[in-house]
């Protein structure tokens, strides 16, 4: 049944998006649409901002789904060589002839640090190119005196990241013209929601929190794998390099690279209910607490010797990049990348106390997909190294992490060769 039919899509939902909007407006300070998700807001800016087969500068140190959405754009994706320690986008490491070919940059903001919008505005300007940012991971974090997604053309956020509610995003813009265009074209995108949708969002939580009470979760992942529910294995889906060819033809076509897109989320293009919008709404207030535990959260992790590779000077740790970007305030909140020899050793000594280590992005994308599908970083070793040692931890877990890793006895990683060339 649709949430039309069901009376759940009236004046009530519409209200409620548009203060959440408000909500969303008064911290960035520019139009906010809201959108049933990252990945969906950022396709429509995708389409909205680039010209049919575009080339798209983005980081080789990402969600495989963002490359997806990128495809399923119409463009193709460009990675870009990256700082080792924060996995920023180093732009002045981008080739003069690559920076000629391209028709915008998107950024990612990696667990909340941001990539230097400043630089890589006035290199967008220059090119008359768009800047888009994806700001899924940096709700609070802020660079050259703005919040991130303050500086591109657009950016998108996500809700279920640091607001915790498994759905929802917002798209904003710059020129606040754009926004009837906006709401147009996701309007024409979106699907009508589903009232089994909507009761499967409300009932979630306290199924999730069952499985926890119980100490049920590596039972319930087993069960899911057995009945063949997950959709990773690993950290990345899996390619499926021939169908993803005959998508990648369709495009520009959401739904024909829906397989790929809809992976960790289903319901990324259903439109919002009033049962999931309350919820949405509810710990969006709650925002500002949440990030001031992040903050606590990640002072601890940022002050320990996994901060930064062995051989770097505490000065040049990300714990300096991090507060320096921040001009003071501490970031990233979504997660802090420490660096591990032995990461692999790491994720199962955390897993053994019941910290899950997600957001784990390894092979870099450009490794992962091949030239195929994306011209590959003219320098891929600061995004392979960033890749195979960075153990994102939830700053809200600290304390727990830092006395596993105590335990476990694991070691920082070593300083990636050529960093002073990278760093200067």
């Amino acid at each position: 049944m649709a949430i039309g039919e069901a009376g759940l899509g009236s004046a009530r939902h519409g209200s409620r998006s548009k203060r959440l909007e408000a909500i969303m407006r008064g911290r960035l300070g520019r139009e906010c649409v809201y959108v049933p998700s990252c990945r969906f807001g950022l396709f429509v800016a995708l389409r909205h901002w680039c010209p049919p087969g575009g080339r798209v500068l983005m980081s080789p140190v990402n969600d495989d789904v963002i490359f997806f959405v990128v495809l399923a754009a119409g463009l193709r994706p460009v990675q870009a060589p990256l700082n080792p320690l924060d996995a920023s986008i180093d732009a002045d490491a981008v080739p003069d002839e690559v920076w000629g070919s391209l028709s915008a940059v998107l950024t990612t903001n990696l667990y909340g640090t941001p990539d230097d919008a400043p630089r890589l505005r006035e290199k967008c300007d220059a090119l008359a190119i768009p800047l888009l940012e994806d700001a899924a991971h940096a709700i609070g974090s802020r660079v050259g005196g703005r919040p991130v997604g303050g500086w591109g053309d657009a950016s998108v956020f996500s809700l279920s990241k640091h607001v915790g509610a498994k759905a929802g995003g917002f798209l904003a813009c710059a020129d606040p013209g754009l926004r009837e265009a906006l709401e147009k074209t996701c309007a024409d995108l979106l699907l009508p929601g589903r009232l089994s949708a909507e009761l499967a969002f409300t009932v979630r939580p306290y199924a999730e929190a069952a499985v926890r009470g119980l100490r049920l979760r590596r039972a319930a992942w087993a069960a899911m794998r057995l009945l063949g529910l997950t959709e990773r294995e690993g950290i990345r889906m899996p390619l499926r390099a021939d169908e993803l060819a005959r998508a990648v033809e369709a495009a520009p076509d959401l739904t024909a690279h829906d397989p790929w897109v809809r992976v960790d989320m289903h319901d990324y293009r259903l439109g919002s209910g009033r049962l999931r919008l309350r919820r949405i709404e509810r710990r969006l207030h709650r925002l500002d607490e949440t990030l001031a535990g992040c903050r606590a959260g990640a002072e601890t992790l940022l002050s320990t010797r996994w901060a930064r590779p062995e051989g770097i000077a505490t000065a040049d740790g990300p714990a300096t990049v991090s507060l320096m970007a921040g001009g003071g305030q501490t970031q990233p909140l979504f997660r802090v990348p420490l660096f591990v020899a032995d990461r692999d050793a790491a994720v199962a000594a955390l897993a053994r106390r019941g910290i899950v280590v997600g957001y784990l992005y390894d092979p870099p994308l450009d490794d992962y997909a091949g030239a195929a599908f994306t011209d590959p970083s003219p320098d891929p070793v600061g995004a392979r190294w960033f890749a195979r040692h960075a153990l994102p931890v939830d700053p809200l877990r600290a304390r727990e992490a830092v006395e596993v890793l105590q335990e476990s006895d694991a070691r920082p990683a070593e300083a990636p060769g050529g960093l002073e060339r990278t760093r200067g």
